[in-house]
């Protein structure tokens, strides 16, 4: 009895476990598929987000340079794509701007000319900046209003912004351009700035019209106002009506003074791309527009001006003292001034 209580097969000793359930197992599997996958698909987006941004910011740094197509190479140093800082040249951003300066002195007939050089729709011509005191302080304040100007920065009523085609100024030879004139044909060279010399023949017209102007500014005889141009043939004659007395002590060492002036201008800035003109010369021939058109690389087009010229005539009818004028200046030089060596 005993022997058959404690008989076991070994069958009777291995336990077999339940069987677990498919479903469960099917569950597990998939929650761990979805894990993986949604590990997976986030480390994917954060590489495509780092391309991407990559792939912006080099669009946003890398700009496509204007090219000067088209030019003669000697001539690329003389052409120039400006970035204003306070506005965009927008669809004009690719036009080549060249850059001038007028270089005269007073009472030469620059400001005609210079009229006349703004009435082409794509040149402008800004003035006398240097007549302002401060500008001309010293080379440094030079230098930089010229870098402002040249970068389409600098405005006046002449500037014409997106589309200008040739910017500068017009610059008289005693506004600091003499006394650093180094620096300055320097900064022409460097910067391609072509210089534009407009000179007068006759001196001795040239020193009627300061005297003249000179007056004016203290006796104001257009209604109380002074005007050193004038734009109807009335305002002409009354500043004309003034016939001014000539020193004649000093009449041959000031016009050898503005003449040695102009000849060293043309020495200092004869390494820089110029051309000479004289108002005499324009006034007779107009065509020569055409060839500083042709000079600034810009279309040609008539020019205009309303402005209207002050004295005319032989100069023995605009000065006072005519005779001891003529006794001091025949045998001289300038002998030559006493006639009139054009006609209006």
């Amino acid at each position: 009895m005993a022997d058959d209580f404690c008989f076991f097969t070994k069958d009777s000793f291995i336990i077999k476990p339940p069987k677990k359930s498919p479903l469960m197992l099917r569950l597990v599997v998939l929650i761990f598929a979805m894990v993986c996958g949604v590990y997976i698909c986030s480390i994917g987006l954060k590489q495509i987000g780092v391309r991407s941004s990559g792939r912006l910011l080099s669009v946003h740094v890398v700009e496509k340079p204007c090219e000067a197509t088209d030019i003669e190479p000697t001539e690329k140093s003389y052409v120039h794509f400006p970035k204003p800082k306070t506005f965009s040249r927008a669809e004009c951003a690719c036009n080549p701007v060249r850059y001038f300066a007028i270089l005269s002195t007073q009472r030469s007939g620059s400001g005609w000319f210079e009229t006349l050089l703004n009435s082409h729709m794509n040149i402008s011509s800004n003035g006398e900046i240097f007549s302002v005191k401060v500008r001309k302080s010293n080379v440094s304040t030079i230098l930089d209003t010229l870098d402002k100007l040249y970068n389409l920065d600098f405005f006046t009523s002449a500037s014409k912004n997106e589309c200008t085609a040739a910017v500068g100024l017009k610059w008289m030879l005693n506004q600091g351009l003499m006394q650093h004139h180094e620096q300055i044909v320097e900064y022409f060279r460097t910067r391609g700035v072509s210089a534009i010399f407009l000179f007068r023949r006759n001196l001795l017209r040239r020193m009627v019209s300061m005297l003249a102007n000179s007056y004016d500014q203290n006796a104001k005889l257009l209604n109380g106002t002074h005007k050193s141009h004038v734009h109807s043939p009335k305002e002409a004659e009354i500043l004309a009506s003034y016939k001014p007395t000539i020193n004649t002590t000093l009449l041959i060492p000031n016009l050898k003074q503005v003449d040695d002036m102009a000849t060293k201008a043309v020495e200092y800035f004869n390494s820089t791309r110029h051309i000479i003109l004289y108002y005499e010369d324009i006034i007779k021939n107009q065509t020569i527009l055409y060839d500083v058109q042709d000079f600034l690389k810009v279309p040609r087009r008539d020019l205009h001006s309303r402005q209207v010229k002050i004295h005319k005539g032989p100069l023995s009818s605009q000065v006072e003292n005519w005779v001891d004028v003529e006794k001091t200046l025949k045998g001289t030089p300038y002998e030559s001034f006493l006639h009139a060596d054009y006609k209006i």
